[in-house]
């Protein structure tokens, strides 16, 4: 199994949508013809039910992708908050994969990453 990449989640990321670096846009499938959004399956980790998602880029120039439909919805349920770490990883036989680490706090300080549970 391969990271595809590793994010500490932002206010954006809880609240809209998860932005993924653009440079691993290329892990994700293809678009095509003049699409400018594609629905990932990915296998929740803890879980092991298949959450669907929708990766976009922007119609021009800078593609920046972006994972919205499906993904705040997965916030609540798995209580995500600023600060956890989401992983993406993609299987040897294609199948794509979401792992989540919950932030462990003293005082508002995040101190190290425990895995979630829910």
């Amino acid at each position: 199994m391969a990271v595809i990449f590793s994010k500490i989640l932002t206010k954006t990321d809880v609240e809209k949508r998860l932005a993924v670096p653009s440079k691993h846009l290329k892990c994700f499938p293809r678009f095509k013809g003049h699409e400018h959004a594609v629905n990932i399956e990915a296998i929740d980790d803890q879980s092991g039910k298949i959450c669907v998602f929708q990766c976009s880029i922007r119609k021009k120039n800078h593609l920046k992708p972006v994972i919205s439909k499906g993904w705040v919805q997965y916030v609540r349920n798995r209580q995500l908050r600023v600060g956890d770490k989401v992983k993406f990883y993609r299987e040897a036989g294609g199948n794509y994969r979401i792992k989540v680490k919950k932030s462990v706090r003293i005082f508002g300080v995040v101190i190290g990453y425990a895995p979630a549970r829910g």
